[in-house]
């Protein structure tokens, strides 16, 4: 494999650009519904969104560093290249960076924190914690398949929630069922991703849940995340939390079938692709769904 020479595009190797949809998807609905709400305000939606991107490097660079250090890593690994266990940045300056990009987030949270208070501020160190933990520490979330919760809650109601706190200061019951969705597919994409390492992982005794469920169930849970991705529009038109307008997400649907497709097929390097267009199809939901929210408050 040819690796690049220059620092930054090291650095962006690092980051992992093509991960970070997941981390604006649900800042872009949480700001829709505040949309919707008439809640909207533009400066804390900006820092929310600064915010989420800079945890999410932050996570990335965690995860490069810490599995590295637990062997997770290796020159057969099917994944994208990881900076630490390819030699491109020691150890030391991926930690480094990893701080640098915490501290930029906590400087966003202090401005949270003066707009909507301390539950921002809890929110922001719990995030920072789980980012970390997720690989390092005494207990790693993701060696003791604990990992899809995990992201399920940060990526979920704590994303789409908090980014509507943080405008509204409060929480409404359209923002918590806003989250489900958004939640479910950030899990998807763990999914893909366990599921291509799930042999790899198995020898080093990363226990992730795909490991546990094996290959046959982690494609299971794949399709449900999908599957009530798209259902949880319907049901919040039917209980008017919304109107119907959500259902313009169902435009996706197509793309969605032809992921769960490739995740029942393919097998290894292969699901890179399925990865890549799993990112892709959560970006698309959120814009879709959001059209939706926005249209449902011109509406009433």
């Amino acid at each position: 494999m040819i690796y690049p020479e220059s620092k930054l595009k090291i650095w962006l190797l690092a980051i992992r650009p093509k991960t970070l949809p997941a981390a604006t998807a649900p800042v872009i609905v949480g700001s829709a519904v505040a949309i919707m709400e008439d809640r909207f305000l533009f400066l804390p939606a900006f820092a929310a969104m600064l915010g989420a991107l800079l945890l999410q490097i932050g996570a990335n660079l965690a995860n490069d560093v810490f599995d590295f250090h637990r062997g997770a890593d290796s020159e057969s690994r099917l994944g994208p290249t990881r900076v630490t266990q390819a030699g491109l940045l020691t150890s030391k300056q991926v930690l480094m960076g990893m701080w640098v990009v915490f501290g930029l987030a906590a400087c966003v949270g202090l401005y949270l924190f003066s707009v909507a208070g301390w539950a921002v501020l809890v929110i922001g160190m719990l995030s920072i914690l789980a980012a970390i933990a997720y690989t390092g520490g005494p207990l790693p979330l993701g060696y003791y398949g604990l990992g899809d919760l995990t992201v399920f809650i940060f990526f979920g109601p704590i994303a789409v929630c908090g980014t509507y706190y943080v405008q509204a200061g409060a929480v409404s019951p359209t923002s918590i069922w806003a989250s489900i969705p958004m939640g479910l597919l950030t899990v998807a994409i763990l999914v893909v991703n366990n599921l291509r390492d799930i042999k790899s992982d198995r020898l080093v005794g990363k226990k992730t849940l795909a490991v546990r469920l094996g290959e046959q169930g982690a494609r299971w849970e794949y399709a449900l995340c999908l599957l009530c991705s798209y259902l949880i529009p319907l049901v919040m038109g039917l209980v008017g939390v919304s109107s119907f307008w959500v259902l313009l997400t169902w435009l996706s649907f197509p793309v969605a079938l032809k992921l769960i497709r490739m995740i029942v097929y393919e097998k290894g390097s292969a699901l890179n692709k399925a990865l890549a267009g799993t990112g892709q199809l959560e970006l698309i939901y959120s814009l879709l769904f959001s059209v939706g929210l926005v249209a449902t408050g011109l509406m009433t």
